[in-house]
């Protein structure tokens, strides 16, 4: 698996500084009337708001951090302990809904998918880094105006179509070599050195 720090996806930092905070989660003028005019509980759609700028997709509400939660809820004056949680999923879904309008997002996972393995496809003859090739349909999911699927999606996605590309590549070689050549790369994993290394240890060794 693919560390999600060596790519561009977003995720909550486990510690975030003052300036962090008021810099991604202060909410605006904007956004307070916003939220006041669409819902009567204007935390848990503002957090929502946020959040989703933050990541580009919707965390579950738990996975946010305290301190995230608790900024939100002084910016919006609501009583101390008041919790991100909805009593309904009809609810959430209502303001998942809100929040896609306001920032101009597609909830389409199929198509997200879609061009995650064309994206990857595409580059994986020439880049070979996991990471690389996340980070590339990232930016595609990204300029499709589409929410980004979570990171699992990805990163299974960048391994398989890898394995695919890399052994279509591997196969193409081994169909243009003649026999004669085929039996000589086999001597270098079969040939050993009076240490017990193989002619391949040799090749691979800097110049």
């Amino acid at each position: 698996m693919t560390s999600i720090e060596r790519t561009a996806y977003t995720r909550f930092k486990r510690l975030i500084t003052a300036h962090e905070l008021h810099l991604s989660f202060s909410p605006s003028r904007d956004e307070l009337e916003w939220a006041a005019d669409a819902t009567d509980c204007d935390e848990h759609l503002l957090l929502m708001l946020k959040s989703y700028r933050r990541t580009g997709c919707f965390p579950a509400l738990e996975d946010v951090p305290e301190m995230v939660v608790d900024f939100v809820r002084r910016a919006v004056e609501l009583p101390e302990g008041t919790l991100p949680a909805y009593r309904a999923e009809r609810t959430a879904k209502h303001h998942r809904g809100l929040v896609r309008k306001r920032a101009g997002v597609t909830y389409d996972q199929a198509k997200a998918r879609g061009i995650v393995e064309q994206s990857i496809r595409r580059e994986a003859a020439a880049k070979n880094r996991p990471a690389d090739l996340i980070d590339i349909a990232l930016e595609k999911v990204v300029e499709a105006g589409l929410e980004l699927p979570g990171f699992s999606t990805f990163d299974k996605m960048a391994s398989k179509v890898r394995t695919e590309v890399n052994a279509s590549i591997c196969t193409g070689i081994h169909d243009r070599m003649s026999a004669a050549q085929r039996a000589g790369l086999m001597r270098l994993l079969e040939d050993r050195d009076s240490d017990g290394t193989t002619l391949f240890n040799r090749l691979k060794k800097p110049a």
